[in-house]
């Protein structure tokens, strides 16, 4: 038993009381139905009826509301309960009958078990039935208490949540009169409570002095707790003085107040104002940057806590830097916090292409190239042409258009063109252009992963009646093949198309496996993926109250898209911005080798492959949360000894490891979650609370939970939704990923549906390349989630390796096109997995894709081995691959249900039969024996046995072949 105990004396005018607890956990936790506190009582002697009054002061809500149990220590269990008072201060109750002395255990917070994961729906259990009986309390034997008990240490209260008694508020508020009082903590004691007090805060009393420990090359962080005590405090700030040691000093520019301030997550400094209301407490994080080569000795200065309606305080710091030097900074012993400097973080942000991409070049004429793609501005100052490769995509240049009652107005040429930057991976120009009533401000940015950016501030010159504002995009229309978005999934461009914004979509994508346009329609005030978790409104100069929409008119040779906003009247001086990106698909060319020879094992809770599992052919794991090697969603610095274990197995084994690791949720094991939830909703969200108890009992409200998995052997991990938009913790998390690469020798991230954007995907690959060369990156997502993955993290593409969209998905019901464009990944440059309900084996073949080994989804697990072996005789990653829809593909069929992909090598091909239709098609196979260098006098048509797929079968080159529903077939050309 872990003891836990302190003596506090209480002031109530001129008398002193002395209050003892304790605050202990057992040697093994309880049964877990039972709660995660109780409180152990001890009855001298037995009685029909006991009373017990205790303080237990509790933060967590309405304690009356739950369930109270009393067990003897025999394991018998008292019948009656009869409450007196029961609020967040006291506990005053009777039980009985009593049948025997000893120990009894009054568990306080019962809960239902959740023994699964997704998310918690349960709660606490309703309270008990009032016992009727009658007594006289005062006359009654009384249960001495002997100790408060969480089940776990990481359940327990003590001490920063115990919280004090409103007399000793009122009586500490009487000997102390400052409208606020300073409260200074070491790091090992994280403040959490934000409206309540501590009772060790009682105890030790306010004081204007902090006295800490650190050592040399220590980033040391340590506490100050601001409490409103008077007064509301407005914008709070801190003030450094160097910390001196006679002619050695730190610079007050080495302390950091995290609270007040710091560096966004795209390199820009920014500060924060701080209001704090009256009785409410402010965790002040201060880090103070020690270096490696300083004198060791006593640091001393001060720290200024200023608010604009009140004197200031000063708090003397003293500082012991010891002689011996932390090799990492602390960094390896999250208790330090030494991590919180991660938020300040710049890692990775530069203007330098990323490996695979080179650098912008300016070819002349308006005309600039990224790698494989051209584009060049027209006279407007918008592109007049995109060429991927040798195909041009644009039939004429793409125009932004104001149309008023009296026609479209007439812009002048570019003016004031300015180049505002020109490094090797972006560029960025400004320029102006005019009409009568209009004067456009336009900036535009190109990235050498051929991403394009426009942002046009529209200043009304004289008032008008504004008939539209729109974008038009002139595709080809022998490039506007597929397109998904404006409310459709993956599909063929139809001739015309009229669409409103509805549901959480801002962007689509039009083009062809060898071209194509992504665009996104920005202004929102988040414009990541994820739309569907965080709902972010629709862009309001393009929606324009629901008035917005997109058209597309097929004519001829073109297909013109247009993204519309409708009417509006403006006013001399009013000012409109609009804004949308491009990125020119495919990204970079499909790496097939990787396609077909790294093949994963991904098995969430048993994530160590067997050696049979690596004799099939398994050449990378994805290690996912929930296990004993990376137990608690997106934090994986809790178990890092058992981590780094299984990276090191993998490895000698010839394995890479990538694990889970993501941004959208944290999980409630976060040592520094204290700290960022004094950072009020920069990054943990805001919500309505509830979800697993040990949030309830420890965040109480101000969260939003997520995602939920329960163990057996300790408090299950809660992760709670971090909030939308950008923030300083994808600092941390690309230094945590720097981090975990050098000390566990990951291999790189699987990431399942993130909130973040392209920028910080961008770093993120840089880290990664930079730190060590070879990592891999890919994503998942899941489309019943997302609501249509493929155009939500698009613009992560040219980051990625490989992707895995398969959640959700359901593959007979999708058509050819959807299979293409929504799930492949191939008109992107990238290939992909299926997943959901082990995919569908046959079709999947005609996109390259098996199911991973063995992930299962309800209930269904998947298998892709058997395919793998045909892989490994043919040596498919030496074919040629010409899918169905290359109109050069040299196989096809006479019914267009029943399509082929070609896996094309020297003096034999595979060929991938797969039928989408609802019924069984017979087919004949129409080959171009001359483009696969086959004699058709000589070739053979083979099926070769493979398990759970088809049996073995010969074909003559001229035989029919039947094909069943959402089936297909794999046959050798030989």
């Amino acid at each position: 038993m872990k003891y836990l105990s302190f003596v506090i004396p209480i002031l109530f005018f001129a008398c002193t009381i002395a209050v003892e607890n304790r605050f202990a956990t057992p040697e093994a936790p309880w049964e877990e139905s039972l709660g995660n506190h109780r409180a152990v009582l001890h009855v001298d002697n037995p009685a029909k009826a006991v009373a017990v009054n205790i303080l237990w002061r509790r933060h967590d809500k309405n304690p009356e509301r739950k369930k109270f149990i009393i067990i003897h220590e025999s394991g018998d269990e008292v019948k009656n309960i009869k409450r007196v008072k029961v609020d967040n201060e006291r506990c005053h109750l009777v039980f009985g009958p009593a049948e025997k002395a000893g120990t009894y255990y009054f568990y306080y917070l019962p809960y239902e078990v959740q023994k699964n994961y997704g998310f918690y729906n349960k709660g606490y259990l309703k309270p008990e039935k009032r016992w009727s009986g009658k007594f006289d309390i005062a006359a009654l034997p009384k249960a001495e208490l002997t100790e408060f008990q969480s089940r776990t240490e990481f359940d327990s209260f003590y001490p920063m949540e115990v919280i004090a008694l409103q007399s000793e508020k009122d009586s500490l508020l009487k000997i102390h009169s400052k409208d606020f009082l300073v409260f200074p903590e070491d790091r090992k004691l994280p403040i959490r409570m934000l409206d309540e007090i501590p009772m060790r805060w009682i105890r030790n009393g306010p004081s204007n002095k902090f006295i800490g420990e650190a050592q040399r090359n220590e980033y040391y962080a340590f506490q100050l707790g601001i409490f409103a005590a008077r007064t509301n405090l407005e914008d709070l700030k801190v003030e450094f003085s160097a910390l001196k040691n006679g002619a050695s000093e730190l610079a007050a520019a080495q302390l950091t107040c995290f609270n007040t301030g710091g560096i966004g997550p795209y390199g820009k400094p920014f500060t924060k104002r701080l209001d704090l209301g009256q009785g409410n407490v402010q965790p002040l994080w201060i880090g103070v940057d020690i270096p490696k080569d300083i004198k060791s000795g006593k640091y001393k200065g001060q720290i200024t806590i200023l608010a604009e309606n009140t004197s200031p305080q000063k708090i003397d710091i003293s500082i012991m830097i010891t002689s011996e030097v932390l090799a990492d900074r602390g960094d390896s012993e999250p208790w330090r916090h030494s991590r919180l400097r991660w938020l300040n973080s710049t890692l990775g942000i530069d203007d330098q292409p990323i490996k695979g991409y080179r650098p912008i070049s300016f070819l002349g004429d308006r005309t600039y190239g990224f790698t494989g793609k051209t584009m060049t501005i027209s006279e407007s100052g918008f592109p007049g042409s995109f060429k991927v490769k040798d195909t041009e995509i644009l039939s004429r240049p793409i125009a932004f258009v104001v149309e008023t009652q009296k026609g479209k107005e007439q812009f002048s040429g570019p003016q004031n063109v300015q180049l505002v930057k020109n490094a090797p991976g972006k560029m960025i120009g400004s320029w102006a252009s005019v009409s009568k009533n209009i004067k456009i401000e336009g900036v535009g940015t190109i990235e050498s992963d051929g991403f394009i950016n426009y942002k046009l501030k529209l200043k009304v010159l004289k008032k008008l009646s504004v008939k539209d504002i729109c974008l038009e995009i002139p595709f080809k229309s022998k490039v506007a093949k597929y397109m998904m978005g404006m409310g459709l999934p993956g599909t063929t461009v139809p001739k015309q198309h009229k669409a409103k914004w509805v549901g959480p979509h801002d962007s689509f994508w039009i083009g062809n496996e060898q071209a194509g346009i992504w665009c996104e329609l920005r202004g929102s005030d988040y414009h990541g993926p994820l739309l569907n978790l965080y709902k972010p409104d629709f862009p309001e100069t393009w929606h324009n109250g629901n008035k917005g929409g997109f058209n597309i008119e097929s004519s001829g040779n073109e297909v013109k898209v247009q993204v519309y906003s409708g009417s509006r009247r403006l006013h001399e001086g009013d000012e409109l911005e609009f804004e949308w990106s491009f990125l020119l698909t495919p990204v970079k060319d499909i790496n097939y080798n990787s396609q077909f020879i790294d093949r994963y094992y991904h098995n969430g809770g048993d994530p160590l492959p067997e050696d049979e599992d690596l004799t099939s052919g398994v050449k990378i794991v994805n290690l996912h949360h929930a296990n004993n090697y990376n137990p608690h969603i997106n934090y994986p610095f809790v178990a890092i000894d058992s981590m780094k274990w299984f990276v090191n197995k993998m490895h000698e084994k010839g394995q890479k490891v990538k694990i889970y690791y993501t941004i959208r949720e944290l999980t409630n094991y976060t040592a520094e979650i204290w700290a960022l939830r004094s950072l009020g909703n920069e990054i943990l969200g805001n919500g309505r609370g509830g979800g697993y108890p040990w949030l309830r009992e420890h965040l109480v409200n101000g969260y939003r939970p997520q995602w939920y998995q329960w163990f057996p052997d300790k408090s299950a991990d809660a992760s709670i939704v971090n909030a939308p938009g950008d923030s300083r913790w994808y600092n941390y998390y690309i230094e945590g990923l720097k981090w975990m690469v050098e000390n566990i020798d990951i291999d790189g991230l699987y990431l399942d549906d993130v909130s973040y954007d392209r920028r910080t995907v961008k770093r993120i690959r840089k880290v990664l390349d930079n730190t060590k060369p070879g990592c891999m990156i890919d994503l998942h997502s899941n489309t019943g989630f997302s609501k249509g993955p493929a155009t939500q993290y698009t613009e992560f593409f040219p980051y990625m390796d490989k992707l895995w969209f398969g959640e959700s998905f359901h593959y007979d019901e999708m058509l050819p096109e959807n299979w293409l464009v929504e799930v492949s990944g191939i008109p992107f440059g990238l290939m992909g997995d299926m997943l959901h309900r082990g995919g569908n084996r046959w079709l999947g073949m005609l996109y390259g894709m098996t199911v991973r080994h063995p992930w299962m989804t309800d209930g269904v697990i998947c298998d892709p081995r058997p395919v793998w072996k045909i892989w490994d005789e043919f040596q498919i990653q030496n074919a040629e691959m010409i899918g169905f829809w290359d109109s050069q593909v040299p196989v096809s069929t006479n019914n267009s249900d029943v399509k082929v992909t070609v896996y094309k090598k020297k003096g034999k091909t595979l060929l991938a039969i797969g039928n989408f239709s609802d019924s069984p098609k017979t087919v004949s196979l129409k080959i171009d024996f001359e483009e696969l260098g086959i004699s058709p006098e000589t070739a053979r048509l083979t099926a070769p046995e493979i398990r759970d797929f088809q049996p073995y079968k010969i074909w003559n080159i001229d035989d029919m072949i039947t094909i069943e529903p959402k089936r297909g077939r794999m046959i050798y050309v030989q």
